[in-house]
């Protein structure tokens, strides 16, 4: 029996021309892994069967929505992640999923090494393969794209030649990742940064210069996890769907970024996750009510952190798992009710409340009844200027 080896196969253009290249150089036989989290408008019965045209021996398709979720998004989503505090890790968050089930397929059909569809010049080459180091060392790792430095019109000619099912041509070069937490789109015109991104680019979002009437959405969290939506409770998958839909509608969370790679360039990357923005902001307004002073301060610097790490590929490492057990700590009372307006692209907070909010409305007053006791404010003061003040001493002798 020919060895096998396990394939990370998204139905794209690399991955699709990937399946017979690796079988020509290698004389290994492709099982195509496909996973399914949430890559709305996508067939995965297609992406089965393209891989099987590709000339895969087997082509499966787990179906992860709930994992993912619940197991990668939620965690994101209770770090407020934000890479270059824009981008939502959209495509970083999906990598050490399918890493995980890529190990554990290529254990189960006793593969000894694994292959992606990444080229040399991308930050997902690293995730893949850092995570399966970290999951599986003992499996190879082998990149056809990148190892043969296939350049996009080569991967297209390749394809055509073969009559390979892709979508992708030189008239639409596009490369398009998407999950359920949003949607990535490069290359083509836009590798250009000056070339501003047209209507069609766009699948998850309306436009968001037509005129519509605003949407007004309360969302329930508990222990930061939200789990309503104007008051129907339901699972954290459905929370993401539904607010996909309902920001979506409104245009909320188009991006449009040049964003630093893990392997040195700068990238231009469209992106839009309506329910990902939409949902961190209402959970950063929910945690301004409810964490304390410091510890709200010293989660802002975590988060920054925590998004550079799994960008970088390291979700399973070390310093990732040692800030996750810090964030859980924290939003042991970020529970409540954030209320937005969904606009022309925009998700505004417009109230807050919570049984455990910090918010003292009776110091907080400039009113009447106002129990803040203002004769502390100057002793405090000149205790809190103190070290500027005998600095400043200095400084004024010293000249």
């Amino acid at each position: 029996m020919t060895e096998r080896i396990v394939m990370a196969y998204s139905g794209g253009l690399d991955t699709t021309v990937a399946i017979p290249w690796t079988k020509e150089r290698t004389g290994l036989d492709v099982i195509a892994l496909a996973i399914d989290v949430g890559q709305a408008g996508e067939n995965m019965e297609d992406v089965r069967q393209r891989a099987l045209d590709s000339g895969a021996v087997e082509s499966l398709v787990i179906d992860a929505r709930e994992e993912f979720a619940n197991e990668y998004l939620l965690p994101a989503l209770k770090a407020n992640a934000m890479y270059q505090r824009r981008y939502p890790l959209v495509s970083a968050l999906s990598r050490p999923l399918i890493s995980k089930l890529l190990a554990d397929t290529a254990r189960e059909y006793g593969a000894t090494s694994f292959a992606h569809g990444c080229t040399g010049m991308g930050n997902d080459q690293v995730r893949f393969e850092a995570a399966v180091a970290a999951i599986a060392p003992e499996l190879t790792a082998i990149a056809p794209i990148r190892d043969l430095s296939l350049t996009r019109d080569v991967a297209i000619d390749y394809a055509e030649r073969h009559n390979l099912p892709i979508r992708q041509s030189k008239k639409s070069p596009y490369s398009i990742d998407q999950n359920m937490w949003g949607r990535a789109v490069e290359t083509g015109f836009l590798e250009d940064p000056w070339n501003g991104p047209i209507e069609d680019l766009y699948e998850y979002t309306q436009d968001p210069t037509v005129e519509r009437a605003p949407t007004e959405v309360t969302i329930a969290f508990e222990q930061g996890a939200p789990v309503a939506i104007d008051g129907e409770r339901m699972s954290f998958h459905d929370v993401v769907v539904k607010m996909n839909e309902l920001a979506g509608a409104q245009g909320v969370g188009r991006l449009d970024m040049v964003e630093d790679r893990l392997v040195g360039i700068k990238s231009r990357e469209i992106y839009e996750a309506p329910g990902a923005v939409a949902l961190i902001e209402a959970h950063t307004h929910l945690e301004d009510l409810t964490l304390e002073r410091d510890v709200h301060r010293y989660k802002r610097q975590v988060e920054i952190e925590w998004a550079n790490l799994v960008y970088d590929g390291l979700w399973f490492g070390g310093l990732k798992r040692s800030l996750d057990a810090f964030i859980d700590h924290t939003q042991l009372a970020v529970s409540g009710e954030v209320r937005m307006t969904l606009h022309q692209g925009r998700a505004v907070v417009t109230g807050r409340r919570s049984d455990e909010s910090l918010y003292d409305f009776s110091l907080a007053t400039y009113d009447t009844g106002n129990t803040f006791n203002q004769d502390s404010a100057r002793g405090f003061i000149d205790i809190w200027s103190l070290p500027s003040r005998i600095s400043a001493r200095r400084d004024q002798t010293g000249k």
